[in-house]
């Protein structure tokens, strides 16, 4: 990341510079996405073919798990500072939360609105699919999480300890 901000001309860099959390969730939100949709998709086209909710849930927590480790280590690690238990605790909880939000969209197309085969093609059922539970949905736990994160599971007064004593460096 160091590299890339070195290389990024003015007035972008301070922007960058500005909101590195946020870019950084946002990076490990597009790296989280494709391990969602892998799984997802992998499921769904396979063993849980006619559990599609089922399979975006399974999806939901292993990108969770990748989700957590990746944040912890690098999007938030000059916060936060609880015993890892709790922290964890915290992030699972608001993380839940987050995979109804996400799943909300996706239940609504298809069983409200009923756009699943026989009444629609399969072409409108998989983008309706796509769009409401890896777009739609996806983007609503994003915002829900990242205000969960930073307000519950990180928050920047138990970081200004880590930072005052020396145990995480901050980055510039």
């Amino acid at each position: 990341m160091e590299t890339v901000l070195k290389r990024t001309p003015e007035p972008l860099r301070s922007v960058l510079i500005k909101h590195r959390e946020l870019l950084k969730f946002g990076i490990v939100g597009g790296t989280t996405f494709l391990v969602d949709n892998g799984v997802w998709y992998f499921l769904k086209l396979s063993v849980l073919e006619s559990k599609p909710t089922t399979a975006k849930a399974i999806a939901i927590i292993v990108a969770t798990i990748v989700s957590y480790i990746l944040n912890r280590e690098w999007s938030f690690r000059t916060r936060g500072g609880r015993e890892r238990h709790h922290e964890a605790a915290l992030f699972f909880v608001i993380s839940g939360i987050a995979v109804v939000v996400n799943l909300i969209p996706l239940y609504v197309s298809r069983y409200v609105l009923d756009l699943e085969v026989p009444h629609v093609t399969r072409l409108v059922q998989e983008v309706a699919d796509f769009a409401s539970g890896s777009i739609i949905g996806m983007l609503l736990a994003m915002f829900f999480r990242f205000w969960g994160f930073k307000k519950w599971v990180f928050p920047d007064e138990l970081g200004e300890r880590r930072r005052d004593t020396g145990d995480v460096t901050r980055l510039h």
